[in-house]
């Protein structure tokens, strides 16, 4: 399935007397070296594909150019590296809709809603809403299981969505997921991609899995997702119970990519446990928590009552 897609939303802001873009769907931050407006704005993805790759911490600025949003904690899987804490407390929907202003109102050009599973969400559309009505744009990380019943719904309300993969069948992928969960995954990116939204692969990095990488490119290609990005293990959350012999060194891991076949027109990215250090993430409980240097630990900032409370105290990091 080969999708062409000419125009995409993104953040544009600036630091430093620099423009800087921010691409929902992989997450990663342009320097664009020129003016554009600022906020909300269409351009080729392909085109913006082009133009230099910067981490956020080498343009220090007073708010993330991006960050997390988990409103949920439930989840319909249980996937045993997820970095979500089970034990969070989960706030109702004022509470969301009261987060949702804030972030609309921070400045932050990109949010990834994530969880939990936000699909599970009825109120995520108008979220989705307050949030793009502020300027952000919007993605969300799900694992594709109720993508299929919500795509045509969402995509006049996101701007990208990131589905997790872990292989590239069913026995690969359902053996951390869970029975059935490749299939409802595939239908899900197909119906997202049909609907218009990009769709971004996402596949965790670990020493037992990380033999299939080609061949997650190669299954991209085929359902017409815009790119894959490949996340090194981080042992937060459900994660921590895992062992460190599941993971990679960053060394090896941009080995790993080095040696890759990439399709032309793919968008392939790399998020290190180095890059991962201090991004910011707001999670269930209203409490906003900054991943650690490296992300190998994460510990709440501080509660978030204002605008203020995003405020960067350090380098930051990217998702």
């Amino acid at each position: 399935m080969t999708v062409t897609t000419s125009s995409a939303t993104f953040g544009v802001t600036e630091r430093q007397g620099l423009t800087l873009v921010h691409d929902p769907a992989t997450g990663l931050t342009h320097r664009y070296d020129g003016t554009l407006p600022h906020g909300r704005l269409s351009l080729d993805p392909q085109h913006v594909a082009t133009w230099t790759t910067v981490a956020p911490r080498e343009y220090p600025g007073t708010v993330p150019i991006s960050l997390c949003w988990s409103p949920l904690v439930r989840c319909n899987l249980q996937c045993p590296h997820c970095l979500d804490d089970k034990a969070v407390k989960e706030t109702g929907p004022a509470e969301r809709a009261r987060i949702a202003r804030l972030l609309a109102a921070s400045g932050v050009p990109g949010i990834d809603i994530s969880g939990g599973e936000p699909l599970l969400l009825s109120d995520l559309p108008a979220l989705a809403d307050t949030l793009t009505g502020g300027g952000c744009t919007i993605s969300v990380t799900t694992n594709g299981w109720h993508l299929r019943r919500r795509a045509t719904e969402l995509a006049t309300h996101v701007d990208a969505v990131r589905v997790s993969l872990d292989g590239p069948t069913a026995p690969a992928h359902d053996a951390w997921r869970g029975e059935g969960s490749f299939h409802r995954a595939m239908t899900g990116i197909h119906a997202a991609v049909t609907a218009g939204i990009r769709v971004q692969i996402q596949t965790v990095l670990m020493a037992s899995t990380c033999h299939d990488a080609q061949k997650i490119l190669e299954l991209a290609v085929e359902h017409g997702a815009g790119g894959v990005t490949f996340l090194q293990m981080l042992p937060i959350g459900e994660g921590a119970k895992l062992g460190p012999d599941r993971m990679l060194s960053d060394a090896a891991a941009a080995e790993l990519l080095h040696r890759l076949a990439v399709p032309d027109g793919l968008i392939v990215r790399l998020r290190t446990r180095a890059n991962a250090g201090g991004f910011t993430v707001v999670r269930a409980d209203g409490q906003i928590w900054r991943n650690g240097h490296p992300a190998e630990e994460i510990s709440t900032h501080r509660a978030f009552r204002s605008v203020e409370d995003l405020i960067l105290t350090g380098p930051e990091g990217a998702a």
